[in-house]
C-alpha cells in the first residue's frame, strides 16, 4: 500500500499503565531452568514454552509501499522423549499473491542449551538445519531441525516473517499444546490504519496501550526520487498472559483449534491527510464478487459442452425434476474421482478433469452445478471452510477451502457433494459441518447456509436372545442405521475384510461369538444400512448365590460417562442430532422368574436437548426392554455441560440396574 501524503488522524485510545513483569531475552537461559525436571503446575507435560513473544512493525519503502514485519521469539523447554518433537518448526507463509511480492521467512537465534557437568553448553543450529518447500502453488514451508536435542534441553529461536499484505496481520498464539509460561503479543500501527481485533479463546490478557511518535521516509508524487521524512503518532499495544494451560483435546469437540487462545488483527480502515476514509471491512457481497470474477472460479462455472453426450442419456425419459436431480449426481459422483485437493477454485479445469474422470473438490462439484443447471434446475456453489480448517469471523475469500452444491427444487434447498462416494441429499462429509456455509451467485448477492443437520439420524438395534440355566445367552440382533449413521459405516468400512470387521465386533461387544452374518443395502445409499448377526455370549448375565443378574442391554450397557471434567469451557459438538433405541426381547431360562427388575423412567434436560426414555415388562419368561436416547441439537453451548455430565449419568446409571432372576 503506498501514500504520499502522510499527516496523521490520530487515534482517541485510552491509555493503560504498563505492569512490571520479569524481562524476558533470548539467550538469557539460566543452570535452574536447565535442572527442572518437570513442569512445576502440569507435571504431565511432554515439554513447556518458558516464554514466546511477537512484535509486528510497519515498513515503508518507495518501490512496493507498506509491509509489516513479524519478530518471533520462543524458549522451549523439554522434559520428556515425546517432548523432542517441539525441537523442529515449522512455518507456512504465502507465495500466491497478484499485487504483492510473496511473503519472506527468515530463522535466527536458534541455539539449543544443554546442562554438562553442571557447565551450560550451546549447540548453535548451522543451515543445514534450515529448510525451505514449496507446498502449492499459493503456499511455502520454511522449517529447522534443532541441533543436540534430548530429554532436559532448552531450545530457542527467532524468526521474522514479512510480508507485503497488510490486510490481515499473521495470527499470534498465545496457546498450544503444552503448558506456556509467558506469552506476549507487541503491535506498533502508525496512525492512519485503524485496525479490528479477532481474539479467540477462554484466557484472560492483559492489555497495555499508548501512544507514542514515529517517522518514516517517502516519496511525493512530483519528486519520486526524492526521499522525505514524515512524523507521526502511533499506537503501541502489547498483549500478555502468564500461565497458559495446555490446550488439550476433549470429547464431543468440533476443532479444538477454533478455542485456542489467539489473535489477529484485520485492516478496517485508512485515513490519509487530504484523503476520504478508506474502508476495507469487506462484505460478503464484495467476496461473492470477487471470487466470481477469478477466472477459475466463475468461468469454470460458465464452461458447457464438454458432457453433452453422456447428460443426454442420463436425463433420457427421466421426468420430475427431483428424479432428474438425483440421476445427474449419481452420475457425477460414479463418474469423478476426487484427487484429494481441497479449495474453491479450479486447478486443471472442469473439461480436463471430466476427460480424465478426477478432480479437486471445485472441479466435480462445478461439474454437478453445471449439469444441474443444464436440467432447468436452480443450483449455485456454498463456499465452506471445513472444520479443520477454522471458523469464519470476518468476510474473506482467504478463509474458504471447501465448496459444495445448493440446488433447489419446490422451494426447498438441497445441499450435494459429489466427491464423495457415500455422500446423498443433505449428507455431506462430517468434516463439512462447520456451522454456516456461504452461497454465493454470479450476481454477487450471497445467503448464509446453515450446515448444522436438523434431522435426527437414528440407529435401531433389535434383539431376539434366550438364556439358558448357565447365564448364556443365544440370540439375533439386527442393527438399522439411518442418515448420518449409515453414512459414517459406509465410509468406515468401505472395503475392509469381513473376517476383520467380525473379529471388530466381537471385540467391541465384549467378546461375543458371531456364528452367521449378513448386511443389506451397503450400496444403495438410499435406504438404511441393516446388520443381520446370529451369536452367543457368556457375557452380559452373571450368577451370584443362586441368582441371575442380567444387564438390560446386555453387551450393550455403557459403563463410562463420556464427559468426565469438572466444568468445560468449548461449547458440545455432536456432529448431527442422533437417536440410539433398543427393543430387546429376552426369553429367560426354565425353572426361573423375575424376582426384581429397573423401573420404567423418563429423563428429559432443559429445553429437551437430551431425552432418555426406559421401559420394561414382564410377561410369563418373556421380558420385553424399550430404551431410547435422542440428542436432538448437534451443538450446544458450554453452558449445557454440567446438565450433560448429569443426564448422561443418569441414563448409565439405569442401564447398569440388574434385572434379578431367581429360581422356582
Amino acid at each position: 500500500m503506498k501514500f504520499s501524503k502522510l499527516i496523521i488522524a490520530l487515534f482517541l485510545m485510552a491509555f493503560f499503565p504498563k505492569a512490571t513483569a520479569q524481562k524476558f531475552e533470548l539467550g538469557k537461559v539460566s543452570i535452574k531452568e536447565l535442572q527442572e525436571k518437570t513442569h512445576p503446575i502440569d507435571t504431565s507435560a511432554v515439554a513447556t514454552i518458558l516464554y514466546n513473544k511477537a512484535k509486528t512493525v510497519f515498513e515503508y519503502n518507495l518501490k512496493d509501499g507498506f509491509s509489516i514485519n513479524t519478530e518471533y521469539e520462543f524458549r522451549i523447554k523439554i522434559y520428556k522423549k515425546e517432548g523432542l518433537k517441539w525441537a523442529n518448526k515449522q512455518v507456512s507463509y504465502y507465495v500466491g499473491y497478484q499485487k504483492y511480492n510473496d511473503d519472506v521467512v527468515e530463522f535466527s537465534n536458534a541455539v539449543t542449551y544443554n546442562l554438562e557437568n553442571e557447565k551450560i553448553v550451546k549447540t548453535k543450529l548451522n543451515n543445514e538445519g534450515i529448510f525451505k518447500k514449496n507446498v502449492n502453488k499459493n503456499w511455502s514451508e520454511a522449517s529447522i531441525t534443532m541441533p543436540n536435542v534430548k530429554v532436559g534441553s532448552i531450545i530457542e529461536y527467532k524468526y521474522i516473517l514479512k510480508t507485503e499484505n497488510i490486510v490481515e496481520f499473521p495470527v499470534f498464539n498465545f496457546q498450544y499444546e503444552i503448558p506456556v509460561n509467558y506469552s506476549e503479543y507487541n503491535t506498533e500501527i502508525p496512525g492512519f490504519f485503524v485496525y479490528k481485533s479477532k481474539l479467540l479463546g477462554f484466557i484472560q490478557l492483559d492489555r497495555e496501550q499508548k501512544i507514542t511518535n514515529g517517522s518514516l521516509n517517502y516519496a511525493k508524487e512530483n519528486e519520486p526520487t526524492k526521499s522525505n521524512i514524515v512524523t507521526f503518532q502511533q499506537v503501541i499495544s502489547k498483549y500478555k498472559t502468564y500461565n497458559i494451560p495446555a490446550l488439550k483435546e476433549e470429547a464431543f469437540v468440533d476443532n479444538i483449534q477454533n478455542y485456542r487462545t489467539s489473535m489477529e488483527l484485520e485492516l478496517e480502515k485508512t485515513q490519509f491527510y487530504g484523503e476520504p476514509v478508506k474502508d476495507y471491512a469487506q462484505t460478503w457481497e464484495g467476496v461473492a464478487k470477487s471470487i466470481y470474477n477469478d477466472k477459475d472460479f466463475g468461468d469454470e462455472l460458465l464452461e458447457s459442452g464438454y458432457f453433452e453426450q453422456d447428460y443426454q442419456k442420463i436425463i433420457n425419459n427421466v421426468g420430475s425434476q427431483n428424479e432428474r436431480m438425483e440421476a445427474i449426481f449419481k452420475f457425477v459422483q460414479n463418474k469423478m474421482n476426487w484427487d484429494n485437493k481441497r479449495g474453491c477454485f479450479t486447478d486443471k479445469g472442469v473439461k480436463k478433469a471430466y476427460q480424465e474422470g478426477t478432480g479437486n473438490i471445485a472441479e466435480i462439484n462445478f461439474i454437478l452445478i453445471t449439469m444441474l443447471k443444464a436440467a432447468g434446475i436452480n443450483a449455485n456453489p456454498v463456499l465452506i471452510s471445513t472444520i479443520d480448517n477454522g471458523i469464519l469471523l470476518f468476510p474473506s475469500r482467504a478463509v474458504f477451502n471447501y465448496v459444495i452444491v445448493a440446488a433447489e427444487i419446490d422451494g426447498k434447498q438441497i445441499l450435494l457433494d459429489a466427491t464423495n462416494k457415500y455422500t446423498t441429499f443433505n449428507i455431506l462429509p462430517l468434516n463439512v459441518l462447520n456451522r454456516t456455509g456461504r452461497l454465493i451467485r454470479q450476481d454477487g448477492t450471497s445467503d448464509e447456509i446453515s450446515l448444522d443437520p436438523k434431522t435426527q439420524s437414528k440407529e435401531s438395534t433389535n434383539m431376539e436372545v434366550s438364556l439358558n440355566g448357565k447365564a448364556e445367552i443365544v440370540g439375533k440382533i439386527r442393527i438399522q442405521k439411518t442418515d448420518y449413521e449409515a453414512f459414517i459405516f459406509r465410509e468406515n468400512n468401505s472395503g475392509i475384510n469381513k473376517e476383520n470387521y467380525l473379529e471388530k465386533i466381537e471385540n467391541d461387544l465384549n467378546g461375543i461369538q458371531i456364528s452367521d452374518y449378513s448386511i443389506e443395502n451397503v450400496t444403495d445409499l438410499s435406504k438404511p444400512i441393516a446388520e443381520n448377526i446370529t451369536f452367543t455370549s457368556d457375557k452380559g448375565c452373571e450368577i451370584i448365590n443362586g441368582k441371575m443378574y442380567i444387564n438390560p442391554l446386555l453387551f450393550f450397557t455403557q459403563t463410562k460417562n463420556p464427559f468426565v471434567q469438572e466444568r468445560r469451557e468449548f461449547p458440545i459438538y455432536f456432529g448431527y442430532p442422533t437417536q440410539e433405541k433398543f427393543s430387546i426381547n429376552i426369553e429367560i431360562p426354565q425353572g426361573y422368574v423375575v424376582e426384581s427388575y429397573p423401573k420404567t423412567i423418563k429423563i428429559a434436560t432443559i429445553e429437551n436437548t437430551g431425552l432418555f426414555a426406559f421401559d420394561i415388562s414382564v410377561s410369563g419368561t418373556k421380558i420385553q426392554i424399550q430404551a431410547t436416547t435422542d440428542i436432538i441439537s448437534a451443538r450446544l453451548s458450554a453452558n449445557y455441560y454440567r446438565i450433560l455430565k448429569e443426564f448422561f449419568q443418569k441414563v448409565i446409571d439405569k442401564q447398569n440396574e440388574k434385572i434379578v432372576l431367581k429360581k422356582i
